[in-house]
C-alpha cells in the first residue's frame, strides 16, 4: 500500500512531536521513589462494619427466637404454597452447613461464604444447622438469632423456615434462594 498524503502528514506531525525525546540508555531501568499504595480489602472492611452494626442493634434478644420457637420468614410476594412446600421439606436440599461449635462472628462469616458459594453454584435450597442453643444458658439460642439476622439481610434469600423434626427441627432451617 502506498502512503496517502494524510499518512505522510501524520508521520511528519509525530516526528515533530517527539524530536526532543532522547532514548534511555540500554540496560538501565528508571528508578522511581514512589511506592505502590497498600491494597485495601473493601469487602472485609464492609463485613467488619456490618458485624459492628449488628452487635450494636442487638437482634439477639428477639422474643420470637426464644426456646424452641420455629423460624419462619419470606419476602413479599412469595406464594403460600412455596412456603408450605419448604416447611414440609419438599424442596431437595442441595447443600448444607453445620455451624455447631462456632462463635457468632465465625458463624456469620462462614454462613456468608456458604451462601455466596451456593449462589455461584446456582443452588436453590440449602439447610443450615445452627443448633437449638441448649448450652447457651440464659442467652438462649445465640447462633439461631445470628443465622436469622444474616438470612434476613441477604437479598438472595427468598424464604426460610425451621426444618422438619427428622432434619433438625428448630435447630436447623431450610433456606430457599433465588437464582
Amino acid at each position: 500500500m502506498r502512503p496517502t498524503p494524510d499518512d505522510e502528514e501524520d508521520v511528519r506531525l509525530f516526528r515533530e512531536a517527539v524530536r526532543d525525546v532522547k532514548p534511555l540508555p540500554t540496560g538501565e531501568v528508571p528508578v522511581t521513589n514512589r511506592r505502590r499504595p497498600e491494597p485495601r480489602a473493601r469487602f472485609s472492611r464492609a463485613d467488619r462494619d456490618a458485624v459492628l452494626t449488628e452487635s450494636l442493634t442487638g437482634d439477639l434478644d428477639d422474643p420470637e427466637l426464644a426456646g424452641g420457637d420455629h423460624l419462619v420468614y419470606h419476602r413479599a410476594g412469595v406464594q403460600t404454597s412455596v412456603l408450605r412446600k419448604l416447611r414440609r421439606g419438599q424442596y431437595r436440599v442441595q447443600a448444607e452447613i453445620d455451624l455447631h461449635g462456632l462463635t457468632v462472628a465465625e458463624a456469620k462469616h462462614v454462613l456468608r461464604q456458604f451462601l455466596a458459594n451456593a449462589l455461584d453454584r446456582q443452588i436453590r435450597c440449602v439447610r443450615i444447622i445452627h443448633g437449638k442453643g441448649l448450652r447457651s444458658g440464659h442467652r438462649g439460642p445465640v447462633l439461631k438469632a445470628a443465622v436469622s439476622a444474616v438470612l434476613r439481610r441477604t437479598g438472595a434469600v427468598v424464604a426460610y423456615v425451621s426444618a422438619r423434626q427428622v432434619d433438625g427441627g428448630t435447630g436447623a432451617v431450610y433456606v430457599l434462594l433465588s437464582n
